[in-house]
């Protein structure tokens, strides 16, 4: 990251602005990493939240978190967002926020700072933030993949960031996977089938009677059979789904981030033993699959890197 940031003064700041499906977070970061703890600020956004009102509280956690570091010099504004994104427009239309489609970061935090604005899809930002400081540090071609609410990823090749013609390159939750259901096989999309909201969708069909991806975590632990065959159907997905990237991509390593990979102690081996299986090539089959070496602020970091490198 050294090379990266020379035009910015010494001691300065970046803000770093993480768009996400239920909530904004931002915060000021350091040129080595350290967050601003007094800074982190958060506000909702949501499904039924209109354009107005996203565009707001992504301004206001952006100003707020200005706010508690006055003194702070900031260069840059790095913003990650949920997908897709539109690096040709500079806007933005996560899936999972349908009234804030075609949302204009220059105009939402245009001003803010004396510095440019960079913009990147958040699996792009989590692949920088694990390059920099996480599990990813040292691979020069990777991959990140955070299982969420939704899924999505990001590639680091060359040491670099990969975005592609509109900046969607690792958006990797709308690629189709195939799950067993009966006797059938059916393909659907890596998100429908291993996000949290998917996988305790799938666990209510087959008798279990959770809400939430914490209780499903619960019910795996406890050894309840539909838990733990709906836990296995996800990591089994983002499994293939790897295999897949590994062997198109060449890919080091691929680096499993998001709170449903949490969801049992053992998620990211099975994601590991489920794409050793469906590799076919030896090459991939050496993709080194592991878990984020990254905290919470993963998405901060990975926002601050975005514009540390740009």
């Amino acid at each position: 990251m050294s090379d990266a940031t020379p035009s910015l003064p010494a001691h300065t700041h970046v803000l770093a602005v993480d768009i996400g499906g239920t909530k904004v977070d931002a915060a000021l970061v350091s040129l080595d990493g350290e967050v601003v703890r007094e800074s982190v600020s958060r506000r909702t956004t949501g499904r039924q939240a209109d354009r107005d009102e996203i565009a707001r509280n992504v301004r206001e956690a952006a100003v707020a978190a200005l706010a508690a570091a006055p003194g702070a010099r900031v260069g840059a504004i790095g913003v990650g967002s949920a997908g897709p994104v539109d690096l040709p427009s500079r806007s933005v239309s996560p899936l999972n926020l349908p009234l804030a489609a075609g949302l204009a970061i220059d105009e939402v935090l245009g001003g803010l700072v004396d510095g440019p604005i960079h913009l990147a899809l958040d699996g792009t930002c989590i692949a920088l933030a694990e390059h920099w400081r996480g599990a990813l540090v040292g691979c020069d071609d990777a991959m990140a993949i955070v299982v969420s609410t939704g899924v999505g990823g990001g590639f680091v090749m060359g040491g670099r960031p990969v975005s592609g013609a509109s900046g969607n390159a690792g958006h990797l939750g709308q690629i189709f996977v195939r799950t067993i259901e009966g006797e059938e096989v059916v393909a659907s999309t890596l998100e429908a089938v291993a996000a949290g909201p998917g996988t305790v969708a799938w666990a209510r069909t087959h008798g279990w009677e959770g809400e939430t991806g914490l209780d499903l975590a619960a019910s795996h632990a406890a050894g309840d059979p539909v838990a733990v065959a709906a836990v296995s159907r996800s990591a089994t997905a983002v499994g293939q789904a790897i295999a897949a990237a590994a062997t198109l991509c060449d890919l080091e390593a691929v680096a499993i981030a998001g709170g449903f990979s949490h969801v049992a102690p053992d998620y990211i081996d099975q994601v590991r033993e489920a794409a050793q299986a469906a590799s076919l090539h030896a090459y991939a089959r050496r993709c080194r699959v592991v878990g984020s070496g990254l905290d919470g602020d993963g998405p901060l970091l990975g926002a601050a890197a975005l514009a540390l490198q740009s």
